[in-house]
């Protein structure tokens, strides 16, 4: 197995699969088809010819969610392990992507008709997170990138916006509705924007998640995972009260929500899921439940104290699953490698 129990070591196999997982992000995101498109079509012929008419940035990488997960795979390598990776290639492959005529034409995509779920919406905000974090390290190239993103971040947050206060329940299941995540993925942006004046996002993000999640308890994880999860719904939603939480509170509400971590229980939360064909692209979504998972994990460890009994089973669960996912971020079938790196660079950062 992997002795991966510090964050140098996490760091260290970030380093040396880098500049793979660049490569394989560059690829995608020039990789028009196949592609899995959504369109609402209004009459006969109302359809796109090809998906780059309709998305001149995220049109790669077989859906749109999936190629805005490999720009923020890319800015977020530059950012973190710039020495270990191709950085005049993505720089150079992102410059051509992020125009501003293009990214103003991805933000109209976002408020039509055929704006894609909260899942993609949260992804967009990281990206917009990304390039604006790597802006402040003074980078030339992410202030521009950063400046043609915000059309597409407004774009964004107006959704949220519009959709938090009249969201009367959350989606608790492990496919791309899963609110927890969507909310996690948003939230550095909308604290960007807090700090910069607007706590519009933030202050609706905490209140839906409060609402929804502080009270939960016994959650009933033993039913994990159902066949096509990449997202464990316990998990996911512990990582994001970890964001919200105080320290303190975090790991007294923890212990009612899974109250079962320190002996290993629900087992079925604790070991990888099994992938019986990764051609078959819902059941390939069982190696991403695996990255997320100990993506999650980690997260949850990082967040309690140091002699909390839950946290040695917490690191053994992410390194089981790391295990089990990352043999399977680089030359595997499609159906995975347009995908997965995301959650890799996720856990190793």
């Amino acid at each position: 197995m992997l002795d991966v129990t510090s964050a140098a070591q996490w760091s260290q196999i970030l380093g040396e699969n880098a500049a793979a997982y660049a490569r394989v992000a560059i690829g995608n995101i020039g990789r028009e088809f196949p592609n899995g498109i959504y369109h609402t079509m209004n009459e006969p012929g109302d359809f796109p010819g090809r998906p780059r008419e309709r998305n001149p940035v995220f049109y790669g990488s077989y859906d749109w969610h999936s190629c805005v997960e490999m720009h923020w795979l890319l800015v977020r390598l530059l950012r973190t392990a710039a020495d270990s990776v191709p950085a005049a290639e993505i720089r150079d492959a992102l410059d051509r992507q992020f125009t501003p005529d293009a990214l103003a034409a991805e933000a109209a995509y976002i408020a039509g008709p055929d704006s894609p779920g909260r899942y993609a919406w949260g992804w967009a905000l990281a990206l917009a997170h990304e390039a604006v974090s790597l802006a402040r390290e003074d980078d030339p190239d992410a202030r521009r990138w950063s400046a043609a993103l915000a059309p597409l971040s407004d774009a964004v947050t107006s959704q949220f916006l519009g959709w938090l206060p009249k969201a009367t329940y959350p989606d608790r299941y492990g496919l791309h509705p899963n609110t927890a995540f969507a909310l996690s993925r948003s939230l550095p942006h909308a604290r960007d924007l807090s700090v910069a004046g607007d706590p519009r996002l933030a202050d609706a993000i905490e209140a839906a998640a409060t609402g929804w999640y502080r009270s939960d308890a016994d959650y009933p994880a033993a039913w994990e995972p159902s066949g096509s999860d990449f997202l464990s719904p316990a998990l996911t939603e512990a990582e994001l009260m970890a964001l919200l939480l105080p320290a303190d509170a975090f790991a007294a509400w923890l212990d009612a929500f899974l109250p079962g971590i320190a002996r290993g229980e629900p087992a079925t939360l604790f070991e990888p899921a099994v992938v019986s064909d990764p051609s078959d692209g819902q059941i390939a979504h069982l190696h991403g439940l695996n990255a997320s998972r100990a993506w999650c994990w980690r997260r949850i460890a990082e967040s309690l104290p140091a002699a909390d009994p839950r946290l040695e089973p917490a690191l053994a669960a992410a390194r089981r699953h790391a295990d089990a996912a990352l043999p399977h971020v680089v030359g595997d079938h499609y159906n995975v490698e347009h995908w997965l790196a995301a959650y890799a660079v996720l856990l190793l950062t």
